[in-house]
């Protein structure tokens, strides 16, 4: 005789602890909730980002005096600086640095990367730091510094550059044109050459050994292990840090402020004028809030177009 199997009702759903691969449930958070917690990071996003990005697009096209006086110009901005001396040696000489600090603070960056790494040496940690250190006083402080030590036959600089390159002890560093972009070149590379260091350390701490060591078995050279195995292996790295080192130099300001104080950053002949601080004295000295808009524009292409082209590079070179 049997029995009729007993029915215990309809079986619960599957909770998500217990619900197998392919049960998995979307849950949907309904009411306001969700939106109070993002809330605080909406406001100071729209209150900090949003509205002075709107703003500064419109403000392009005004000329100002002052926050609250404005006429609309048109494109009148642009078209000044088109013809503008002062702008045009602004760009050169940021053009000139971004150029340097590529070409030369990179490498030389590089070159303590390589000196420097490894692990388990205190020598190496003190010198990691002593390059790092400027870093920690800003560029204000480091354009006093160089101010002082650029002094006319005082100076420390001047009577190392004498006793060593046999150069003039006289020599006005701080208001010759040539000089000047010279000593802001050289305060630029005591302050940024150690900051880049530290990125290139950390990508060669990610480097495969073994593609060195299998390299160096199959005879190739220092160089040829470098340059085909150790650099392919920290391109990206290698791609963010020439980026960054042209943005920043695009964004140079305080330093040739500090350093030409008594001219407002201009120098002789505009010989350490940058973008920045054309952008300041127009925006913030004269009242033209409309022209240093058009100027931070001007900067944010640049800075665009030259960042698209070097990622295009990197991914060419990678293919």
């Amino acid at each position: 005789m049997t029995t009729a199997p007993v029915s215990a009702g309809p079986s619960p759903l599957p909770s998500p602890r217990t619900a197998g691969r392919g049960s998995i449930r979307k849950v949907i958070y309904k009411g306001p909730a969700p939106y109070l917690f993002l809330s605080p990071y909406l406001v100071l996003t729209a209150l900090f980002f949003i509205v002075p990005f709107v703003k500064a697009i419109f403000l392009a096209f005004y000329e100002t005096n002052g926050p609250r006086s404005r006429a609309f110009v048109g494109l009148d901005n642009f078209r000044f600086l088109l013809h503008d001396t002062n702008f045009h040696a602004a760009l050169f000489n940021t053009t000139l640095f971004a150029v340097v600090s590529v070409c030369v603070q990179l490498p030389l960056a590089m070159g303590l990367a390589l000196l420097l790494n490894g692990s388990g040496s205190r020598v190496r940690a003190v010198f990691r730091l002593i390059f790092f250190s400027p870093n920690f006083i800003g560029q204000v402080l480091v354009g006093i510094l160089f101010f002082a030590l650029f002094t006319p036959r005082y100076g420390l600089l001047p009577r190392a550059f004498h006793e060593l390159l046999f150069t003039d002890l006289d020599a006005h560093w701080l208001t010759d044109p040539p000089l000047i972009r010279l000593t802001i070149v050289i305060a630029s590379l005591w302050l940024w050459v150690g900051f880049n260091m530290v990125y290139f350390l950390a990508a060669l701490q990610t480097v495969d050994k073994s593609l060195e060591e299998a390299a160096r078995i199959d005879g190739a050279s220092r160089w040829q292990v470098f340059w085909h195995v150790t650099l392919p292996s920290m391109r990206h790295v290698v791609v963010f840090v020439v980026i960054m080192s042209v943005i920043g130099s695009y964004q140079l300001f305080e330093l040739p402020l500090t350093l030409l104080s008594e001219s407002n950053g201009y120098g002789a002949k505009n010989a350490g004028l940058t973008l920045i601080t054309y952008l300041n004295y127009n925006g913030f000295r004269t009242g033209d809030l409309g022209l240093g808009s058009a100027v931070g524009w001007v900067v944010a292409l640049i800075i665009f177009t030259i960042s698209l082209i070097q990622i295009r590079l990197a991914r060419l070179t990678e293919e």
